[in-house]
């Protein structure tokens, strides 16, 4: 491949404007004849541009990849209110530019049934109830589930374990030494989709329950609920300190709410974690930078996207086992939950 020192020499013109001239730099005052001059020297030694260099490879038979439909199967309020969906998003985006893969349609419930009409895969993330799986988007050929696993005997999915992540926080604040734990967290909500109703459930509250009940620590009144959103957060917090009978640590569903409730400590001159240890979820990247530094489940979603990308790839491609896919979590310790971390 031709280099610019190449073309200038050859052409008899200096480096930089040779350069000036292949990048398409409008503000280069230059003649046509010395315009033409270079670029036909460049087409002579087959000279190609570094944009194009870059671009991403379409990859195999580009024909198998041009009907990919995205299902994000969560209302688009929900999704700007979760950075957890929106990263998963961005995975999926992200990878299937770098494989060269056009994303066709993007669609949400209630969606209409023809939409799926002619898609070759489907990449659907969020909460879908099986109903759903059967009677509409098993009419896609190639399904990945992201978030999910409908049935792990036939579809491909990329999940996270909630019940261990929350498991692992519930444990480690009882080695903390508290035992007033306390849950906010958003509401189980009905979505609408095109077989009927559909109730999505949280499973971090769930695990929540369990693991306390079974230690003779669950207490109800412990447990607050509303939406997915800071404000949310804050108003929950308020709620419980206004209570009277305010737990000794929280775990909260969502970093955003999370960050909420830490406000609303603060303003009522409460410290954290001295008076109330915090614990969030999510692994968003503003946890690092409130005061103090959010502990969080660090989970891997825009990972989480990426992979869901591979595996359609790779059943288009021909693999007919089905993989599930769980993507593990971690712990990230900080001054919040009144821990090790930093």
């Amino acid at each position: 491949m031709a280099t610019i020192n190449e073309i200038a020499k050859k052409a008899q013109i200096s480096k930089t404007t040779v350069s000036r001239v292949l990048n398409d730099d409008q503000t280069l005052s230059v003649t046509e004849e010395t315009r033409n001059k270079i670029l036909k020297v460049a087409e002579e030694l087959d000279y190609i541009p570094k944009r194009q260099r870059n671009k991403p490879k379409k990859i195999n038979d580009p024909k198998k990849y041009e009907k990919i439909g995205l299902l994000m199967y969560l209302s688009l309020e929900s999704e700007f209110d979760d950075p957890y969906y929106s990263a998963i998003r961005n995975g999926i985006e992200k990878r299937m530019f770098e494989l060269g893969i056009d994303l066709s349609k993007i669609l949400r419930p209630p969606f209409n049934k023809k939409d799926l009409e002619g898609l070759d895969g489907l990449i659907v993330v969020g909460v879908i109830g099986q109903e759903e799986v059967e009677n509409q988007v098993k009419l896609v050929k190639h399904l990945v589930f992201v978030d999910v696993s409908p049935d792990e005997q036939l579809y491909d999915s990329v999940v996270i374990d909630f019940e261990k992540a929350t498991s692992n926080v519930i444990q480690y604040l009882l080695e903390l030494g508290h035992e007033k734990i306390g849950y906010i967290g958003g509401q189980s909500y009905t979505m609408a989709g095109l077989s009927g109703k559909l109730d999505i459930q949280d499973i971090r509250k769930r695990t929540y329950e369990k693991v306390l009940t079974d230690r003779g620590l669950y207490n109800s009144e412990y447990t607050y609920i509303g939406k997915w959103t800071t404000k949310d957060g804050l108003t929950l917090m308020e709620e419980a300190i206004n209570s009277g009978n305010l737990p000794t640590a929280f775990f909260i569903g969502s970093d955003p709410m999370a960050i909420g409730a830490m406000k609303a400590l603060t303003d009522a001159g409460l410290k954290v974690p001295e008076d109330v240890a915090i614990f969030g979820f999510d692994g968003i990247e503003l946890c690092e930078f409130v005061t103090p530094p959010l502990s969080t489940v660090n989970v891997h979603t825009e990972e989480m996207g990426k992979v869901a990308v591979n595996l359609l790839v790779e059943r288009i491609n021909g693999r007919n086992l089905p993989l599930k896919v769980v993507v593990p979590t971690s712990l990230i310790i900080r001054k919040s939950c009144g821990g090790d971390g930093s």
